[in-house]
């Protein structure tokens, strides 16, 4: 097991799963939910971390869409118990909360090249995505949108 875990990101994937997208620091202040997210993610952004660990991001959305955050997976020494994304209605009314355990996070890693949660939001504006995980591991976070109306 050892070994399928540090196969994990080898190779030019890495480059793969960001093209063209820029590195956001994710180091400002914008306001959502009463609270301060670093950043704001869309189709051309993405930022970096480590696990174990939390973050947080602002996603902005126009009408109701279905929001993917994906995570690539590097370095990683173990699999932890549980990773968990939770996607929120803007204003956070509500929110959706997607956990996979620590084996399916990595086997959905070495199947696809990425490890994926996804929810349908239907309020239009700033949404907060939270995610938080115990394994160990250095991450890249991404998300794409798509309207409901083209699904």
């Amino acid at each position: 097991m050892l070994l399928a875990m540090l196969a994990v990101g080898c190779g030019d994937s890495r480059d793969d799963f960001i093209g063209p997208r820029v590195k956001d620091a994710c180091d400002a202040a914008w306001p959502v939910c009463n609270r301060v997210a670093g950043c704001i993610l869309g189709s051309e952004s993405y930022a970096e971390g480590r696990f174990p660990g939390r973050g947080q991001f602002i996603v902005q959305i126009p009408e109701a869409s279905t929001v993917k955050v994906s995570f690539y997976l590097e370095e990683v020494s173990a699999a932890g118990q549980e990773t968990v994304v939770l996607f929120h209605e803007e204003g956070c009314r509500a929110r959706t909360r997607q956990a996979a355990d620590g084996r399916a996070v990595l086997d959905q890693m070495e199947e696809f090249g990425e490890f994926t949660r996804e929810a349908d939001v239907t309020g239009v504006g700033d949404h907060l995505i939270e995610f938080e995980s115990d394994m160990q591991a250095k991450y890249v976070v991404k998300v794409d949108v798509t309207p409901l109306r083209v699904r």
